[in-house]
């Protein structure tokens, strides 16, 4: 392995790479335009001077959220972070929000900040990387292993080792991404997110609909969909950690795959932002084509979709939904089974980030380069 090099990513729309931790809503309250991380043991050692310690704890024991006429001062003076919101249109639907949807997914943090785990940037380039070998035929054979009668614990497990190699000769064993650097939070915000889904009109045309509480509102009420929020990297953010290689040709192969991949995965949400008339969506998308030309003829850079909030079709390496061997994979998973019988396009639905109040970009965009 060839070592003394660095990768830095940069990411391009709203990133969160987390490591499975959530704020509840008695971790923070909300203050002047941000979320703030409450120290608790601070505010445990404070309240154990005096008498309202029990008070304090009936409270965190049975409300939803902090009363913030009662321990507001504690947002004030005893918040360990303070996490701005990407808008201040987001904080009233924070207020009107159910407790439930009020956890907020963060960043993967060391004691040192916020960073990126070298699995993740991994784990994106190995998609791309079996995107770019598997083929129809491919599914159909995957598709024929779940008809046995006992149906494989990893029907794909084969198709990927045909692609990459075994444990001892896989492909990706050639490149080596260590965990990025920390880095502060001071490109941390807690983004305002909806699911977009398509209600059909007719033949192929359809228009955004967005999850609410048990069923779908169409686009004039919004309002009523169900929001939710997440901390993550603000587009310009970056992050850098080592990168090793056995050879030049191998980085080069592996992220002209990745390039390949991210350009069939832009298509295809470019034409689900034409179904749904979301045309902040389509811009933004259209700004990601224009940083995969960019990177295309590269052999230091590629565009990744990483981590929370890209779905499906964001960590899938068979993006051909139409698939018929494909779709007969899906309808053995039981998740899948219901979407893929109303024949509407799949995924039908996308998490979406709203910037300014306006459904704007899909997360977890980033260009990785190497140096």
């Amino acid at each position: 392995m060839e070592s003394g090099m660095k990768y830095r990513i940069t990411c391009l729309t709203p990133t969160l790479v987390g490591d499975g931790q959530r704020l509840s809503p008695i971790d923070y309250m909300v203050w002047k335009d941000h979320v703030n991380v409450l120290d608790q043991r601070r505010i445990f050692r404070l309240l154990a001077k005096g008498p309202r310690l029990d008070g304090y704890l009936a409270q965190l024991k049975k409300a939803d959220r902090l009363d913030f006429a009662s321990w507001g001062g504690f947002a004030q003076n005893f918040a360990g972070r303070r996490i701005p919101f990407e808008h201040p249109s987001a904080i009233p639907y924070w207020e009107k929000a159910r407790a439930e949807n009020l956890f907020i997914p963060t960043f993967a943090e060391s004691p040192a900040g916020p960073y990126v785990p070298g699995t993740a940037v991994k784990g994106a380039l190995r998609t791309g990387a079996v995107s770019d070998r598997w083929t129809e035929g491919t599914m159909r054979d995957v598709a024929a292993r779940l008809e046995e009668d006992r149906e494989p614990r990893n029907p794909a497990g084969k198709a990927e080792d045909a692609v990459l190699g075994g444990a001892g000769s896989n492909r990706m064993r050639r490149v080596s991404a260590g965990d990025s650097s920390a880095i502060t939070h001071s490109g941390m915000k807690v983004y305002l997110l909806r699911v977009a889904t398509l209600i059909p009109r007719g033949a192929e045309r359809y228009e955004v609909g967005w999850k609410g509480p048990g069923r779908s509102v169409d686009s004039r009420r919004i309002e009523e969909s169900t929001p939710f929020f997440a901390e993550m990297a603000s587009p310009g953010t970056t992050f850098e950690g080592s990168w090793q290689e056995k050879t030049a040709s191998d980085r080069t192969r592996l992220f002209q795959a990745s390039n390949r991949y991210a350009g069939s995965l832009i298509e295809r949400h470019k034409q689900y932002a034409a179904w749904a008339g979301l045309g902040h969506l389509g811009a933004t998308l259209d700004d990601l084509g224009k940083w995969l030309a960019q990177t295309g003829n590269r052999q230091d850079a590629c565009l990744l979709s990483i981590g929370w909030g890209g779905g499906l079709l964001g960590k899938s390496g068979y993006l051909n939904a139409q698939d018929e061997s494909y779709r007969t994979i899906l309808r053995h998973i039981p998740l899948y089974q219901k979407a893929i019988q109303s024949g509407l396009p799949f995924p039908k639905t996308r998490r979406i980030v709203f910037h300014g109040n306006q459904p704007a970009s899909l997360p977890g965009w980033v260009m990785i380069e190497i140096f």
